[in-house]
């Protein structure tokens, strides 16, 4: 388990960005059992146990993939696990709070249930 900081995070992404990936491609390997080996305290009391994933990007030169795990309490707090495609490995994780770290903000901080998330 190795949790990233931000520099190690932002060096994944590559110095020409990210280009959001299809979720229905489907990733390159299975991460989810690193998922669930990630201790408890790397997710600052957030809740990421429905498993959903709705944004994923890919640097520019397609070696690493950031997969956001949703967390179900906060809409712009996610759980990124950086992959590395070439060698099909998991890199790191790290807790990104959109709301802090980037000044991202909005009306409803709680996520919609279900019914009233559209679907992709």
């Amino acid at each position: 388990m190795k949790k990233l900081d931000e520099a190690a995070f932002r060096k994944t992404c590559g110095s020409s960005g990210m280009i959001r990936v299809k979720i229905n491609e489907g990733p390159p390997f299975d991460f989810w059992p690193y998922v669930e080996a990630i201790p408890e305290e790397d997710f600052d009391g957030y809740d990421c146990g429905e498993g959903r994933v709705e944004w994923v990007w890919r640097s520019e030169d397609a070696r690493f993939e950031h997969i956001l795990i949703n967390t179900v309490d906060d809409v712009n707090v996610f759980m990124g696990v950086v992959l590395d495609r070439i060698h099909s490995v998991v890199v790191g994780h790290r807790l990104l709070d959109l709301n802090t770290e980037y000044g991202v903000t909005g009306d409803e901080p709680r996520r919609p249930n279900k019914s009233q998330h559209p679907t992709t």
